[in-house]
Formats: structure tokens, C-alpha cells, sequence
């Protein structure tokens, strides 16, 4: 992970002294050519979900230190829900500021609210008493939350990309305006899908939650039986298994699920 926030870090720098030492004949340098490609790709999208799953995982790549990414987008009736992450955890984090009322998805996502936030540590921000103390549970120190621009036709929708970082200084001034341009993209995108696939979005993603959290429940409970432990141990030893092996959590456990008589976790998590 720090291998490759390094090599993106040093990106940055060279597209940047590039652009500014250049005479317009400099070519692009991978940062640019990745957005290039996002755009291209966004282009073709013809659904939210599909221009949302781009974005994310564009972010989980380009933006300097993150390790969790997900969107937040508002319904006409003022509910917030997560219709894509890169990890459900991430999902989780998301949750929890929806039922408490507070956090950086939610500021950023009101109409009058900030372009972004960030805060490299979650947990000390007076205005998220709950929320903070909440994420620095499951190991997450700083938050970057961007803006999604409002849909001009119905139904009208406001949102945001969140990203989640364990390193409380992850988020400089690139990430940032990584996930700014990230955030354009998507709004740009976004304003061009039809309606209609923005209400089946949300109808989706709470089958996809309800699938990922029986699938979970089931690994917990396999994991529970054969190791002698409580539901929160097993959880927080399919959070770290998926961490190390670099799966999403919910995949992980569909496997152990699936093929429990065949495989186990690692003892040492």
C-alpha cells in the first residue's frame, strides 16, 4: 500500500512540473492518461451504477492514501444511502452517519454545503462526537469527502465520494484534487442517465446489502462455531483476512461460506 501511494505521490509531482515547466508539446503523464481513460469509460456508461462503480474505483487507484472508498447519494425524500463502495465496511462507516445525523458525506452532500471535507483525524472533530469515535473503532483516521453536484433533471440528487484512510496524514493537496476531478467527472456523468436508472439505483443497493449482510452473518457464525469466539471477533477477523488478502470483505465471506468444509481463515488473522 505505501509502495504504491508512493509511486502515485510521484506521479503528481511529475505531471505537475511537467505541466508547469511545459510549452504545450509536454505529453501526458499517468495521472492524466488514467483520467483520460475514466473519461472515456464514463462516456460509454449508461447507468448510475455503472458510471458510480468507475468512479470508485478510480478513486481506490488515483487518489493518494485510500484505502476505502465509497458515494453517498440523497434520495427526493432527503434519505442518504451508499450504492457503491469498494469494501462494505466502507458502507458501514456511511451508515453510521446517516442513522446519527452527522459526518463529512452528509455536510458535503447538502446543497449549501462545503465542495469538500477533510480531517485527518476522525475520531477529535467536535462536530462528529458519535460518528468519529465510530470510524477510529474500525481503524480508519481521516476522512476526504467530495461534493457531488445536484442532478439538474428529476429526481433531484445531491451526494458525495467518500474516501477512508488509516494514515491520518493521507490526504494532502493532491488527494484532494484528485478526488475534486473524480468528483466532476462523476457529476458530469451522472447528469447524463436517464431518471429511471437512478431510482432502480437505490432499490439495488439495498438487495445488494441485504445479500452481503446474510452472506457476512453466515461467515461470522461458521467462524464463531469453529474458533469459540464472539460475533465482534469474528468480524473484526474477517475485516483483517480481507484487509491482508486485498478481497472485499463480503467476497471473503461468500467463500468461507461456500466452502467452509474446505477452507479456513489464517490463525494469525
Amino acid at each position: 500500500m505505501h509502495h504504491a501511494g508512493g509511486a502515485r505521490e510521484h506521479d503528481w509531482a511529475a505531471d505537475r512540473a511537467a505541466f508547469a515547466e511545459g510549452d504545450g508539446r509536454v505529453e501526458p503523464g499517468p495521472l492524466a492518461g488514467q483520467f483520460a481513460a475514466l473519461t472515456a469509460r464514463l462516456l460509454d456508461a449508461v447507468t448510475v451504477g455503472e458510471v458510480l462503480e468507475q468512479v470508485v474505483a478510480a478513486a481506490r487507484e488515483v487518489i493518494p492514501g485510500a484505502d476505502l472508498v465509497s458515494v453517498t447519494l440523497r434520495s427526493p425524500d432527503g434519505t442518504f444511502f451508499t450504492p457503491v463502495e469498494t469494501d462494505p465496511v466502507a458502507t458501514q462507516l456511511d451508515q453510521v452517519q446517516y442513522e446519527t445525523g452527522e459526518g463529512p458525506c452528509l455536510e458535503a452532500s447538502r446543497e449549501d454545503g462545503p465542495g469538500h471535507i477533510r480531517s485527518k483525524d476522525i475520531a477529535s472533530e467536535p462536530a462528529w462526537p458519535r460518528f468519529g469515535p465510530r470510524a477510529a473503532e474500525h481503524g480508519y483516521t481521516a476522512v476526504l469527502s467530495t461534493a457531488l453536484q445536484p442532478f439538474d433533471v428529476p429526481p433531484r440528487q445531491g451526494g458525495a465520494l467518500n474516501v477512508y484512510a488509516r494514515r491520518g496524514e493521507a490526504f494532502d493537496e493532491r488527494a484532494r484534487d484528485a478526488a475534486l476531478l473524480l468528483a466532476t467527472h462523476a457529476s458530469l456523468a451522472l447528469a447524463g442517465v436517464t431518471a429511471r436508472t437512478r431510482a432502480g439505483l437505490q432499490a439495488e443497493n439495498l438487495r445488494r446489502a441485504v445479500d452481503s449482510r446474510d452472506v457476512i452473518g453466515q461467515a461470522k457464525g461458521i467462524l464463531m462455531q469453529r474458533r469459540g469466539i464472539d460475533a465482534d471477533e469474528a468480524f473484526d477477523l474477517l475485516r483483517r483476512t480481507s484487509q491482508e488478502l486485498n478481497v472485499k470483505l463480503a467476497e471473503l465471506a461468500g467463500t468461507l461460506a461456500a466452502r467452509h468444509r474446505e477452507i479456513d481463515l489464517p490463525r494469525g488473522g
